[in-house]
Formats: C-alpha cells, structure tokens, sequence
C-alpha cells in the first residue's frame, strides 16, 4: 500500500500542465508545434504552466520582434487592440489569458474571430518569448496580474513608482 502512494506521488509530482483550447476545452495536442531555440524553457513551462522567460530581457526582446510579425496586425505595435482586444490592460477578453497557462493557449489553439492558431508559424519558444514581450508591457494593476508572485507584482509598482508616467494601482 505505501509503495501505491508513493508511486502515486511520483507520478502527481512530475505531472504537466494540461493545456486546454481557450473555447471548447479540448485538451491542445502540444506535439503539433515544434519546440524552438530554447528547449529548457519549453520542458519547464510544459511541467509547470509559468513562462520562465517572463523578466529574461533578451527573450523579451525577441518576444518584441515576434510580436510585430505575428500579433501587432490585429493587437497593435504597442500592444494597445486594433482589431484585437488590448493585451495591457485588465481586462482580458477571455479570462483564462491572466495566467501564463492560458495565454499560451489562446496563441497556441485560437480563438474567436481572427485569432486563429499559431502553432503553425510560431515554434513554442517563440510563443513563450512573445508572451514574455506582452507581460513586460503590461500597464494594469499589478494586483490583477495573476501571473505574477507576491514578490513580482512589488519589484512591478516599485518600478512603476519610479516612473511619473508609468501605470499604477490607484483606483
């Protein structure tokens, strides 16, 4: 019987996260896109569903340039809506996006209206990147920003308050 339960934690604790499609909630075949130039990232995002790439400026960087070719026709160069919704505010139109997880799937699997699947033009660590590039250009209440630790959201107003122009939590 111990030998059950521990074969059983074992198994909970090397378990993935589940990716489900953003309207449906189908379980998203991740094999279908290739995993890129950073396989560590990909391993660890799968396991854990928290973009390791979130505050890497390099990858942000990258996730910039990614972001102009396949997002900014529809979400705008600033990230700010166009055809699509806004990605630096609060609000998300589909709720699952605050977290990294659900962000992932959304550029993944597709959604409603224009946003169709990326899986096909963008390998996993380009998505990762450009979702690293859309946090880092968040302007909504740190307080609202789940995929964010306790610890980041205040390294997040500190910064902000160092700013005059920069977003804030008042409100």
């Amino acid at each position: 019987m111990a030998a059950l339960v521990l074969a059983s934690i074992a198994t909970l604790a090397g378990a993935a996260e589940t990716f489900r499609n953003t309207l449906n909630g189908e379980v998203l075949d991740l094999s279908k896109a290739e995993v890129g130039k950073n396989p560590d990232a990909v391993k660890q995002f799968e396991k854990t569903g928290k973009n390791p790439l979130n505050g890497d400026e390099a990858a942000v960087q990258k996730g910039k340039d990614e972001f102009l070719v396949a997002c900014a026709g529809c979400h705008g160069h600033y990230g700010k809506g166009k055809i699509g919704p806004s990605l630096v505010d609060d609000y998300w139109t589909y709720e699952t996006n605050m977290t990294d997880a659900g962000l992932f799937s959304t550029i993944f699997g597709g959604a409603r209206a224009q946003m169709g699947p990326h899986y096909m033009s963008m390998t996993k660590t380009e998505m990762l990147e450009s979702m690293a590039y859309i946090r880092s250009i968040y302007e909504g209440k740190a307080s609202k920003a789940k995929w964010l630790t306790l610890e980041e959201k205040k390294a997040l107003l500190k910064k902000r308050k160092a700013k005059p122009d920069a977003g804030d939590d008042a409100g």
